[in-house]
Order: C-alpha cells, then sequence, then structure tokens
C-alpha cells in the first residue's frame, strides 16, 4: 500500500468562489478525483513541501549506533521487522532520522532485504555496517548481529567521542585566549596610548612592543582574519585532495606528545574492536581486514592491516603478520596469537579492545586535568602580560612622583 502524502490545492468551490486548502491522498491522481467528488474543481494541486527538520540537525553516527541497538532490542523481543521499524520511527526526535528509518522501512516491505535498503544511504550505513547484516540475515540471526553491530557502533562513536575530547579542549581555550587578545589590542591598547602620550616621558620596551604590535592588528585585522579564513579552507581542500598531506599529517600526529599516545591506543582499539566483530560475524579473516583498514582512523595503521591482508592471503599467521609491520604493541600480538592458538581470535580480540578502550579514556582524563592548569597558565601569561604592559608607565610614572 502507498504511503499518505499531504497535497495543497486551489480552485473553485460549487458557487464559483476561489478557495484552498490541504488534502491527505496516495497521490495527486487520486486528490484531484477525490476533490472533483467534494464539487471543487481543482487548478492546482501539488504535493506539500516538508518543512526544513531545524530541531536536531543532521544525522550523527551516534543516532545510527542508537537506532541499531533499538532495533535489536525490538527484534530480541520478537517483533517482527518491519513493525519494529515502525516502533523506531515513532520513538525518534530527529525527523530526518525518523525519515531515514521510514525510507528503509518502505523498501524492506516492498520486498528487499535489511542489507540492500541499507546500501542505499551510504553516507549513514558504511559498507563494512551493511555487510555484517547482510551475513545476519544469511545465517538467519539477524538479531544477534544487530546486537553485535550495537555493541561495535557504541564502542567506537564513544572511542571517538573521548579522542575527540582530548583534542578540542585545548584548542577551544587557545582559540577564547586568541580572541581576547585581540578584543584588548584592538578596543582597550588605543586608550591607554591616548594617555601615555601626555606623560611625555620615553615608555618602557615591553610597553611599546605591544603598542606596536596593537597598532598592527588594528590596520590589520581584517587582513588578518581573512588570511586565517583562507588559510584553513586551503588546507581542508589539499587534506580532503591528497593522500600523501594525510598521511603526513597521520603520521606527526602518531609522534605528538601526549596526545599521539591517545591517537595510537584509539587505533589499536578501533582495529581490534573491528576485527574482532567481523571475525564473530563469519567474514572471512582476509576479507574482514580489508574492511578494518578503513576503520582504524589513522593511515599508518590503515596502511599496515592492509599489508597484513596480503600476507595473511599468502598463508601467513595473522600475528606474524602484524608483528612484520612493527606499529602493533607486543600485548596485542600475543593477544591474537593466543587466539589463534586457543580457536577463540574474537574473544582475544574483544579483550585487546577493552583493555585499549579503557587505556584511552584513562588518557584523555589525564590529559584533561593536565591540561586545564596549562591553558590556565597560558591565559594568564597573554592576558596578564598585557595588562601588566599598559600598567607599566603607570607604575614607573608613581615611582616617579612619590620620589
Amino acid at each position: 500500500m502507498a504511503e499518505s502524502a499531504i497535497f495543497v490545492w486551489e480552485g473553485t468551490d460549487k458557487q464559483g468562489r476561489k478557495t484552498k486548502g490541504e488534502i491527505t491522498s496516495s497521490n495527486q491522481a487520486l486528490a484531484k478525483a477525490e476533490l472533483r467528488r467534494q464539487g471543487i474543481v481543482a487548478n492546482k494541486v501539488k504535493k506539500k513541501a516538508k518543512p526544513l527538520a531545524l530541531k536536531g540537525g543532521s544525522i550523527k553516527p551516534g543516532d545510527i549506533a542508537l537506532f541499531t541497538r533499538q532495533m535489536a532490542t525490538m527484534m530480541r523481543a520478537g517483533v517482527p521487522l518491519v513493525q519494529a521499524f515502525e516502533i523506531v520511527a515513532d520513538g525518534v526526535e530527529k525527523p530526518k532520522v525518523a525519515d531515514l528509518i521510514k525510507t528503509v522501512r518502505t523498501d524492506v516491505s516492498g520486498g528487499n532485504s535489511f542489507a540492500s535498503a541499507i546500501r542505499k544511504h551510504p553516507v549513514h550505513f558504511d559498507d563494512l555496517f551493511c555487510n555484517l547484516v547482510d551475513a545476519g540475515e544469511q545465517s538467519g540471526a539477524l538479531e544477534t548481529m544487530l546486537d553485535r553491530v550495537a555493541t561495535y557502533k557504541e564502542k567506537t562513536e564513544s572511542l571517538k567521542a573521548k579522542v575527540k575530547k582530548a583534542m578540542t579542549y585545548p584548542i577551544a581555550v587557545l582559540i577564547i585566549a586568541a580572541v581576547v587578545s585581540g578584543i584588548l589590542l584592538i578596543k582597550v591598547v588605543p586608550q591607554f596610548e591616548e594617555v601615555f602620550a601626555g606623560f611625555g616621558a620615553e615608555l618602557p620596551a615591553f610597553t611599546q612592543m605591544v603598542i606596536r604590535f596593537s597598532e598592527f592588528m588594528q590596520a590589520s585585522w581584517i587582513w588578518i582574519l581573512v588570511g586565517i579564513a583562507a588559510t584553513v579552507w586551503l588546507f581542508q581542500q589539499a587534506h580532503r585532495r591528497s593522500k600523501g598531506l594525510r598521511d603526513f599529517i597521520d603520521r606527526v600526529a602518531l609522534k605528538a606528545p601526549v596526545a599521539g599516545n591517545i591517537i595510537e591506543k584509539s587505533a589499536i582499539a578501533r582495529f581490534s574492536r573491528t576485527l574482532a566483530t567481523t571475525f564473530a560475524a563469519g567474514v572471512p579473516l582476509v576479507e574482514a581486514l580489508n574492511s578494518v583498514a578503513g576503520a582504524t582512523g589513522n593511515s599508518v595503521y590503515s596502511n599496515a592491516v592492509l599489508k597484513v591482508r596480503d600476507d595473511v592471503s599468502t598463508g601467513q599467521q595473522l600475528n606474524f603478520s602484524m608483528r612484520n609491520t612493527g606499529v602493533f604493541p607486543n600485548m596485542v600480538i600475543q593477544m591474537v596469537a593466543i587466539g589463534e592458538e586457543a580457536g577463540a581470535l574474537d574473544d582475544m580480540l574483544d579483550k585487546s579492545a577493552t583493555y585499549y578502550e579503557e587505556q584511552v579514556d584513562n588518557a584523555v582524563d589525564n590529559l584533561t586535568a593536565l591540561m586545564e592548569p596549562m591553558m590556565m597558565a597560558v591565559l594568564g601569561v597573554l592576558v596578564g602580560g598585557l595588562i601588566i604592559a599598559m600598567y607599566l608607565p603607570i607604575f614607573q610614572l608613581g615611582a616617579v612622583v612619590g620620589a
């Protein structure tokens, strides 16, 4: 049965008066037929445009993780697949997410498989997600696979949020420091400069330096902002188009103090979690490694996983090929070796993922605790330095008057 839609119409009634309104129908032809039955001659009938979904914004990966968890819960409770879509869609707050779920539901109710329905939306459902759902449908254990996929998405999104938190905090504080310093240099320092002009004495070197910098900022602040915006835009374009630049940034990021350790552990955790999920789903190891390569979040580890895939495809054991790359820690390699020996690779990888996710969590908390006093010190030096530079002449004048 076709889904009903709202149509906006304009026309004349039985008395010949112009009128307009809305009508719900399956299509435009049926809408016109219903209006004729009511004695209305419709001049214009068109589908009502959907309002902009301002509330909730765009669809986030976290929304997909929540949708997967809800579907897994519904199916474990014995709710049929199509009905589960309807229940989940009705409970979603974001209109865009609800529309996406309803679109998938329509495809599934029309005879398509769950996997083929979500493959039509690659922006929200990547190949790994679709392949795992497809494996669940093929094996007749969709509810179990959805539960695994939900756990995987929740863990990976949680990990991304922790790493983002570690990177965002210092950047936000530095931006605030730059904005405050800019306002002081452009608006406050010139007021002091007018006062200093009447002193008739040579200003301290530090004060003169700040005043000259303030004059430069007043004359060029617009060009500075344009230059910063252009630099950011050019960098984004170069980063998107140049694989060499992305690889270079990823290599440098791994060597960065403190943050590099978090990025490295995050990549290892993603590798372990993704491989554990795909292997447990019955995906062949070589094919699973192909999916894992894009999920590590760092080109150094992505390239290493592709090399491991090539080695494994020639018959080499996974732990040996991982050791040859030189990027995986001994603990993970040993866990993989034990898993291969015991026939419990997915279980050992899952334990490795949990361990490194906890390591990332602890590292982020430690970094945040360390960065708070450091950022306050940076703010104090920048803002306090400007204030001291402005008050130095006043202090000197007071000392001269006191003498």
